[in-house]
């Protein structure tokens, strides 16, 4: 081995002067013709998640510079504290200046008054205030806890929130708003949502205290003019010189922009919806017309705020926990700062200044010096040496090299610009950091850091107390909750309490079998049928690029009553089913059974092992291209979605007050019902998973 060098330390970054990490200040230090981004994240739902979005939060914030970024907020438990916990790896750990958001209602003020302090504690000056989901306070009351008096806060309302929060804490928190440019409803339907609707209560908010306004995610580039006009022009004065920063959503595939628009009542113009139903079945022509959109939404918004205000332009994106889409917006649309003065390169020579390298032409390797023994890398030969090729361009960038990029040399694998290329994607550590662009959410793998969850709040219904009434009625006996599952399969139902969208296409092959299963008093949540080698284009089930062939394993998960789940169990664990399914099941208790559990493997020695078996339901095989495997299920995933299945039970439970039949008898489902996926590996027979249940 050669001479070691020196160690280099450079400055703590949790050791950074934070004197100007108040958002409205950061923003009034800019020159008035900056453009300046900020992103939010949400906290995973899995510890692999979470250890992920670590990595790359550090690499958007070096690759993006935003200039902060926000945390979401979840209500109470567990949620929270995840919140705290993200929140701190981005304040302290990566020295980005926060926004933690802040929901109020259902809350009490103790638990207000903890996270404020929390918060604090965490050097986090910055809070989005938010009502969250519509006043339920009297259902979410601990028992255990006394009634507060009388003269408690109430926290009914944002700006309730806004007062107290100046109240207690004075101007040590900019606090921020949220506004929404159509208008904000609580229903699914809305009668009367229009921004004239709402804009008393924002002249309040602001008027209470609130430092800048940020605005929910729109498409419609109309609407936002007429939003951002009318603010500027109000007779109030409110919003004269006000930050307004609009909000847009990165458009990661079809389903989940029609899914996000229908819960925030975000319309898409025609024409924009045109150019994403003309590649709604390849996911990556979706995500490339997607950034098409925001980016000409962005430039849109910019020529807007020339007209209406002065002073620097910024841009909030909800990245849902991913980067790559977000990566080509924020370099397309130039919303990345200029690196002068790069401040890594002014904690480098701090750091040198205090232990300097010896020089580097004075150390020996192996006897040689590092001139001597190693050319300077080239793009060539980062990350791996690669095959220069000649007279053609290279089939295989992984691999081979034109010899034009063999003569170029690298940068440094840490540089803004190799950072950046990474977090689109691009060559071997590009796919590394994008592994799970498709899909994301409930189906895709359980490390993602956007595994599971779209909006980051955590569990809820969607509805209101009076939608919710009007859809399920009052639930006396399981027959009626079979009903419901029913009447939603039938089309009769526009949703249910674990699920706000309609079925696809596809359900209409299996909609027969799973009437039956609901009828046995088994509740479906999610299912397919079973598919063998039919055609990427097909209309039904095809997706993906074109020319290829797709397969699905039939699956189906379902709530069963404890006692049906002792017989059905004794099915799937018999010998001759081992390896025809595979199963999970929990109950609210946390007690857990699978195949893998049931049958362990034997290992060489002939000792018995546990293995957890990671099942690919959905695949696809394209020209050029590695199988791709979208719909995955796992333990992992499993467990986690099943804590928010179950808590959705005691969501419902609560709408009709305590001690009422209804509520008793959903209380009573919950604790008794297993939570069960079941996996058919033959993909051939598409009624073998069906007759295995039903027969």
């Amino acid at each position: 081995m050669g001479d070691f060098l020196p160690s280099l330390e450079l400055p703590s970054e949790a050791g950074k002067n934070h004197a100007m990490d108040r958002i409205v200040d950061k923003i009034a230090a800019l020159p008035a013709e900056t453009n300046y981004c900020s992103l939010e994240f949400f906290p995973p739902k899995t510890a692999m998640g979470f250890s992920n979005l670590r990595d790359r939060l550090d690499r958007m914030a070096r690759a993006l510079r935003p200039l902060f970024v926000n945390v979401t907020w979840g209500a109470g438990g567990s949620t929270a504290t995840k919140s705290l916990e993200l929140a701190e790896i981005c304040q302290r750990e990566l020295g980005l200046t926060t926004c933690l958001h802040l929901t109020c209602t259902n809350m009490s003020r103790k638990m207000i008054d903890k996270a404020l302090d929390d918060a604090k504690a965490l050097g986090i000056r910055n809070i989005l205030a938010l009502r969250g989901d519509p006043p339920r306070r009297a259902e979410y009351r601990d028992s255990s806890e006394p009634e507060e008096q009388e003269e408690e806060e109430e926290f009914n309302w944002a700006v309730d929130l806004v007062r107290y929060i100046r109240k207690v804490h004075g101007d040590y928190f900019c606090i921020g708003v949220a506004s929404y440019p159509e208008g904000h409803a609580d229903e699914s339907h809305p009668l009367g949502q229009s921004l004239e609707h709402d804009l008393p209560y924002l002249v309040e908010k602001v008027q209470a205290g609130a430092d800048f306004i940020m605005t929910q995610l729109f498409f419609d580039i109309q609407a936002y003019e007429h939003f951002e006009q009318t603010l500027r022009n109000h007779p109030s004065g409110a919003f004269k010189e006000i930050a307004i920063i609009p909000g847009l959503m990165p458009i990661q595939s079809y389903q989940m922009i029609k899914r996000t628009t229908k819960l925030s009542h975000a319309k898409i113009p025609d024409a924009l919806m045109n150019r994403l139903e003309e590649v709604k079945g390849d996911d990556e022509r979706v995500k490339e017309v997607g950034v098409d959109i925001i980016s000409e939404i962005v430039q849109q918004v910019k020529e807007i705020k020339n007209r209406t205000s002065s002073g620097p332009k910024g841009f909030h994106f909800y990245t849902l926990n991913l980067e790559k889409a977000v990566s080509f917006i924020v370099e397309r649309t130039g919303l990345i700062p200029p690196e002068t003065p790069d401040e890594e390169s002014e904690l480098l020579r701090s750091a040198l200044r205090q232990n300097p390298l010896p020089d580097i032409r004075l150390l020996r390797i192996n006897g040689s010096t590092p001139e001597q023994s190693h050319r300077k890398g080239s793009i060539g030969s980062d990350p791996r040496d690669r095959v220069i090729v000649q007279n053609r361009s290279a089939s295989h960038p992984d691999w081979e090299a034109t010899a034009q990029e063999a003569s170029i040399p690298a940068e440094p694998i840490n540089s803004r610009a190799n950072t950046l290329a990474i977090s689109e994607g691009e060559g071997v550590l590009g796919r590394e950091a994008t592994w799970d662009d498709f899909p994301n959410g409930r189906w895709g793998d359980a490390r993602s850091p956007a595994y599971g969850q779209i909006d980051g709040y955590g569990v809820s219904l969607h509805v209101t107390v009076s939608q919710a009434l009007r859809l399920w009625g009052t639930p006396k006996t399981t027959e009626d909750i079979s009903n419901v599952f029913i009447r939603h399969l039938k089309g009769e139902l526009s949703t249910i309490p674990w699920s706000e969208e309609g079925f696809s296409p596809e359900t209409d092959k299996i909609r027969d079998q799973l009437i039956r299963v609901n009828s046995k008093g088994w509740w479906t949540l999610a299912s397919q049928p079973a598919v063998n080698g039919l055609r990427s284009s097909d209309p039904t089930f095809g997706w993906g690029p074109q020319n290829g062939f797709v397969f699905q394993k039939a699956f189906v998960e379902f709530f069963v009553p404890s006692a049906d789940w002792k017989v059905l169990k004794e099915k799937l664990t018999k010998p001759e089913m081992k390896d025809v399914v595979c199963f999970y099941a929990i109950n609210v208790a946390g007690d857990f059974v699978s195949s893998d559990t049931e049958t362990p493997k034997i290992d060489e020695a002939g000792q018995q092992y546990q293995e957890a078996s990671t099942n690919a339901v959905t695949w696809g095989v394209f020209p050029g291209k590695e199988i791709v495997t979208p719909t995955i299920i796992e333990e992992v995933s499993f467990r986690a979605w099943s804590e928010e299945a179950f808590g959705i039970w005691g969501e419902w439970a609560k709408i009709y007050g305590k001690g009422s039949e209804s509520e008793k008898l959903l209380e009573f489902v919950r604790a008794d019902s297993w939570l069960v996926n079941i996996i058919h590996h033959d993909f051939v027979d598409s009624d073998a998973l069906w007759e295995l249940l039903l027969n």
